[in-house]
């Protein structure tokens, strides 16, 4: 790995937690050569990693560990994979048809959903997202519908009993739904306990569960479990997939389609 361009924070942790991922163990000195910062700077990055249980410290560099996943701010999320995540919310966006009721659930993948709905002629969209129910404003073709709940600023989203109580009021056509972290033998997953209470809600009154997720998110488990994947029916991604997982799905009866 060799970085030449200057890089966001959040894009050289990132690479790191890749790389260590791929390597099982670094040390500062190689990573300051290749992301072109200084080592300081990587043992910051280090120091922050470990601190969100993402690695183990060891002399001069880290070694990996079985993570959980750290959660990120939206600002922080829109930088990672934003190419994939527009192809994603276009493909995921024609699966809507006209007359639908559907669940857009909290996050930067699902807002690209959001921002290809102009074409759909009648729409009801429910939402915990505040950014979402903020864009949806524009579009006089969509009815938006809010639950009440506790909002979480790092997502802006709405959570908790209230939320979910309201969810229980509603059926929808098609739930679309945004992981952090996606084993295709495990689970899906969050880093968030409230926000998995809510996911699960979620899950229980759509009659079609769609997870939209690019390809990083796959074979990596996040603290919180939603569910099996036994409760998803189509799976939009981009083509970095890992063939097994892919298949594994398939195998399971899930739609799998490559954005």
């Amino acid at each position: 790995m060799e970085v030449k361009k200057s890089i966001s924070t959040v894009e050289r942790r990132t690479l790191i937690i890749e790389k260590l991922d791929a390597e099982g163990q670094l040390d500062v000195t190689s990573l300051s050569k290749e992301l072109g910062v200084s080592e300081v700077t990587i043992r910051n990055d280090l120091n922050w990693l470990e601190q969100k249980n993402m690695l183990i410290r060891a002399r001069g560099g880290a070694i990996k560990v079985e993570r959980v996943g750290a959660e990120f701010s939206l600002s922080e999320k829109n930088k990672l994979h934003y190419q994939e995540k527009l192809k994603i919310g276009k493909a995921a966006a024609a699966l809507i048809e006209s007359g639908d009721t559907i669940i857009l659930d909290s996050g930067t993948t699902t807002m690209e959903i959001n921002n290809n709905l102009s074409n759909i002629e009648s729409l009801t969209v429910i939402t915990n997202a505040l950014n979402i129910a903020n864009k949806l404003v524009e579009q006089e073709h969509v009815n938006v519908i809010v639950p009440g709940g506790f909002l979480r600023k790092n997502s802006l989203s709405l959570v908790g009993t209230t939320a979910e109580e309201s969810f229980r009021n509603y059926f929808c056509d098609k739930l679309f739904l945004a992981v952090d972290g996606f084993n295709s033998t495990f689970g899906l997953s969050t880093p968030n306990v409230e926000e998995a209470h809510l996911n699960r809600v979620m899950i229980s009154v759509a009659k079609q569960v769609i997870v939209v997720t690019d390809s990083s998110k796959f074979h990596k488990r996040s603290f919180a479990f939603i569910a099996p994947i036994s409760a998803v029916d189509i799976v939009v991604t981009d083509a970095g997939i890992p063939e097994e997982d892919k298949k594994r799905l398939e195998t399971a009866g899930i739609k799998v389609l490559i954005a």
